[in-house]
């Protein structure tokens, strides 16, 4: 019952996050700031998947299944952070390609 409520505050921080991203895009800050905060929030869930990992791999009372989806969301967000990388690449070169 515990871990069920762990769970579902940490969809509640997260889409606090997301809220807090989109609200900073529509006030004054730039998308480097929108970049800088996804950089963070992506680099605190590849810090949470570690240490969980750590934590069941030192025989702490930590759920297998707790380590698995923290690993999931961890690769999910690199790969999502991967591919609009490749895309922002792909337009820069596309721009770049453009005759002025």
């Amino acid at each position: 019952m515990i871990q069920s409520v762990t769970d579902t505050q940490g969809v509640a921080l997260n889409t606090q996050n997301q809220q807090k991203a989109i609200q900073s895009t529509t006030g004054n800050s730039t998308f480097a700031d929108f970049l800088k905060e996804s950089m963070n929030q992506l680099n605190d869930l590849q810090n949470q998947s570690d240490n969980m990992t750590n934590a069941l791999a030192n025989g702490e009372n930590v759920e297998l299944y707790q380590v698995y989806v923290a690993a999931q969301k961890s690769s999910i967000s690199m790969s999502a952070a991967l591919e609009f990388r490749n895309k922002v690449v792909e337009a820069y070169q596309e721009i770049m390609r453009m005759s002025v």
